[in-house]
């Protein structure tokens, strides 16, 4: 039986979540005749934990349901295993880079690749704690559905499970490497305030994510299309579209990833920046791999904790990194881009050490666009006042640490890649029987 990993990061309590996405495995398990590791990597304090173990505890007994909750101790210790069998230079950096102390959207979704590959698990299919599904004709509208129909099959095996293909024939014996959707609701960056206060001032901000040296038309595009996901409107019916994707209508919260894909690549680790984890979505549409994209929407929306004092100012920290991020990045998709088809090997495997090569590379980009970045965001969010200017404030003194830290986030994505595939070889390896590293700190 195919086995596939549903799994759920989270650091913030979300039993209904972990609720819903237990009824989504039942779903894939009931339908299409896979076995389901819903995997829950919780890094939430003692008592959302036990809540968690609770909910989660009740969805042992579903048929082909496999659940695993793990909690940061039970991860790390995992993760140390597989290190130590891989012997790789640098153990306690890659343990660091794989289960860092800050939050990593690209670390913890790492993880969940490395544990899908030692659990043997053909596909990994990520929701997140601060999302839900929408509902039509009373049920649920589960992205699965589309996942299971095409993720992995021959392009050409999927076109009748789809509702239009702009497949290029050039592509069709090529495997189905990505299937994702996007979110309504709620911008997926909480920066909707600024639009509020100063339309023109979130234009400046969020333009900082453009390359350096787009138009200024292309930089409102990028604006007007930025964050946005769907808009609002409801799921009505199904729609999807085989070919190259649109990434700009998927969103890491509603994606799946075939595991030739994951097992070769892993995503950004870097710590506080929010983007870290959509590379791979680059990598497959760059790399001339087929993906569906389909209207299953997830429902997006805020937690409290980020528009708090600490939570805001945590928050709009990893913004700023995410817009350093993109001085490092940019110069690896222009690259990804202009390679194509040659970035896969014969058997339409991406060729991994050239990626980790344009990582290294582009680790020695000019910083003056990051310290312009940085001032932009200075005198705007001193515009803003309030809050804005004192998170400005608060910038001050960081300044040349984010600039350093954006230069070694990219520097470490480049050695992960260098060991990621000693890293799945070793997981693959490490003994998964009841009792062992992989299991729920509920059932220790």
């Amino acid at each position: 039986m195919r086995k596939i990993c549903l799994t759920l990061p989270t650091n913030r309590p979300c039993a209904d979540t972990i609720s819903a996405i237990g009824e989504e495995a039942a779903h894939a398990a009931q339908y299409f005749g896979v076995e389901v590791h819903l995997l829950i990597l919780d890094s939430c304090d003692e008592d959302a934990f036990a809540e968690h173990a609770r909910v989660a505890g009740a969805l042992h007994g579903t048929a082909n349901v496999v659940v695993h909750h793990l909690d940061e101790a039970a991860q790390r210790d995992f993760l140390h295993r597989v290190i130590q069998r891989s012997a790789l230079p640098k153990p306690d950096l890659l343990l660091d880079l794989m289960l860092p102390s800050d939050v990593s959207y690209g670390a913890c979704t790492n993880r969940a690749f490395l544990i899908a590959a030692a659990l043997g698990c053909a596909s990994v299919h990520r929701r997140d704690s601060d999302s839900s599904y929408q509902i039509h004709d009373g049920r649920p509208v589960f992205p699965i559905h589309h996942e299971l129909l095409s993720l992995g099959k021959r392009a050409a095996d999927a076109v009748p499970g789809v509702s239009r293909s702009l497949l290029d024939p050039a592509d069709a014996h090529k495997p189905v490497a990505m299937v994702g959707s996007s979110f309504v609701g709620e911008l997926s960056v909480d920066i909707g305030e600024i639009r509020e206060l100063d339309p023109e001032v979130y234009y400046e901000v969020v333009g900082l994510w453009a390359e350096a040296g787009a138009s200024e038309q292309e930089r409102r595009e990028l604006v007007e299309e930025s964050f946005i996901g769907a808009g609002t409107d409801p799921f009505t019916g199904d729609e999807s579209t085989l070919g190259t994707p649109d990434i700009w209508r998927v969103d890491m919260c509603n994606i799946a990833l075939d595991h030739e894909v994951y097992e070769r690549v892993p995503l950004l680790p870097a710590t506080s920046t929010i983007g870290s984890d959509y590379f791979l979505l680059h990598l497959v549409r760059d790399s001339t791999l087929p993906g569906v994209v389909h209207n299953r929407n997830i429902v997006n929306y805020y937690t409290p904790e980020r528009r708090s004092g600490p939570g805001f100012t945590a928050y709009q920290l990893r913004f700023t990194k995410f817009l350093l991020s993109m001085l490092y990045l940019y110069p690896i998709y222009t690259a990804m881009e202009a390679a194509g088809g040659a970035l896969l090997d014969t058997r339409h495997h991406v060729r991994a050490a050239t990626i980790a090569e344009l990582a290294g590379r582009s680790a020695a980009e000019d910083r003056a666009e990051n310290v312009r970045r940085l001032d932009v965001i200075d005198r705007c969010y001193r515009q803003l006042g309030g809050r804005y200017a004192e998170f400005a404030d608060h910038l001050v003194p960081l300044r040349e640490r984010l600039l350093d830290e954006a230069q070694a986030d990219i520097e470490d994505f480049a050695l992960l890649i260098e060991a990621w595939a000693p890293l799945i070889e070793a997981g693959r390896a490490e003994p998964l029987a009841a009792g062992g590293p992989i299991r729920s700190a509920h059932d220790a």
